[in-house]
């Protein structure tokens, strides 16, 4: 019984959170633009990509050929919530507890845009395939699902959610065979499109083929940008003013390294530290205004592992010793 209590007292403290609300606020309108990109570009033309709504759009059609009708988001409720189970023990509990919000909406919401704005109103028919378009070409109908879908997974994925169905496929080929994010995305999405085949003709399947190839490369584009950090290393004659600054000012902690010129033969001290793209402004202003000099080196980096915390900084010190996270 105490540990009911326990669990939920902690649940009811991150409720009254901002971070909370901010990642909520955040997955539903991904689910939204999820939602919208599925309905009005892949469910008229019948494109399937490599994702569950897709497999979802097969489904439909391989039941109404026989002649049972059934919902889109029905069958896009039903298949996500036997990958939630997955996600759940497969991947980690506040992935799949987060997945499970999502996924459940990303039905409700595609319901919601059929009352609200039928596709119908908008799309006009192809001539090269006679199917009805909103874009009037498969070709960019692909371009822009691609593009609203990779965002939303890119911006899912750094909050540690998906918006559910291939996503929790991905992140299990991610996890287990530890292949990149958007490569994950492509392996999972290129067997469910070939499922394809039993509604749409050869071509239909491989611009679908395509587009989850491209989808893949967007998303691992779209993470790189939102996880991008800046990997700085410093050497001057003013490490110890640089560093001060670093640590009481940037709050943020950094290693500091003795080096040997190979010309001059004369050891010197550098600083390394990751920063953020805000936080590297600030120390190039900071060095300016002070009338550093210094020489420095600066790359990306896209991930980070370890004890760098994204969320939280340090605690702001004065004694020059690094203090513990918050």
């Amino acid at each position: 019984m105490t540990t009911i209590t326990n669990a939920l007292k902690k649940a009811l403290d991150y409720i009254k959170t901002w971070k909370f609300w901010k990642e909520l606020i955040i997955m539903t309108l991904g689910m939204l633009v999820t939602s919208a990109a599925v309905y009005y570009f892949l469910v008229p033309s019948k494109l399937i990509i490599g994702t569950i709504s897709g497999l979802s759009i097969v489904l439909v059609g391989i039941f109404e050929a026989i002649g049972i009708q059934i919902k889109l988001s029905t069958t896009i409720l039903v298949i996500n919530v036997i990958l939630l189970i997955m996600a759940y023990f497969m991947v980690n509990k506040e992935f799949g507890v987060k997945t499970v919000y999502t996924a459940l909406i990303l039905g409700p919401f595609t319901g919601l845009w059929e009352k609200v704005a039928p596709w119908q109103n908008f799309a006009v028919m192809n001539a090269a395939t006679g199917a009805p378009s909103v874009m009037g070409d498969p070709w960019f109908d692909l371009c822009c699902f691609v593009l609203l879908l990779s965002a939303a997974q890119a911006l899912m994925f750094s909050i540690n959610a998906s918006t559910g169905g291939l996503d929790i496929l991905a992140k299990i080929v991610n996890k287990y065979f530890h292949f990149d994010i958007g490569a994950s995305v492509s392996i999972a999405g290129a067997i469910i499109c070939c499922t394809a085949f039993a509604i749409n003709p050869f071509r239909m399947v491989i611009i679908g083929l395509i587009g989850t190839w491209i989808n893949g490369v967007v998303v691992d584009y779209f993470t790189d940008t939102l996880n991008r950090r800046k990997r700085v290393c410093i050497i001057s004659e003013k490490n110890d003013l640089i560093r001060q600054f670093i640590i009481n000012d940037l709050v943020r902690g950094c290693s500091i390294y003795e080096i040997k010129g190979g010309y001059s033969g004369e050891t010197q001290t550098e600083i390394q530290v990751i920063l953020t793209k805000d936080e590297f402004s600030d120390l190039m202003e900071f060095l300016k205004r002070n009338n550093v000099k210094a020489f420095m080196t600066a790359g990306n980096v896209s991930e980070i592992y370890g004890t760098w915390f994204k969320h939280h900084k340090l605690t702001t010190i004065t004694t020059g010793v690094d203090a513990e996270p918050k």
